[in-house]
């Protein structure tokens, strides 16, 4: 499947890591302690494994 872009909402972020355990190549936890895009794309079923909503992704 191809990649889109996505984007982490910092404020809505708990840094539980959903993201980066489901999907390594696309998020990390950062420095912050929350979840960002390792390159700015990434699978859109991402934003499912994401609690809070934080994950979102541009059709």
């Amino acid at each position: 499947m191809a990649k889109k872009k996505v984007k982490v909402d910092s404020s809505l972020c708990i840094g539980c890591g959903a993201c980066a355990g489901s999907y390594p190549d696309d998020f990390q936890i950062g420095d912050s302690g929350f979840a960002e895009p390792v390159t700015g794309e990434g699978e859109s079923e991402a934003a499912s494994v994401c609690p809070v909503g934080a994950i979102s992704v541009e059709e």
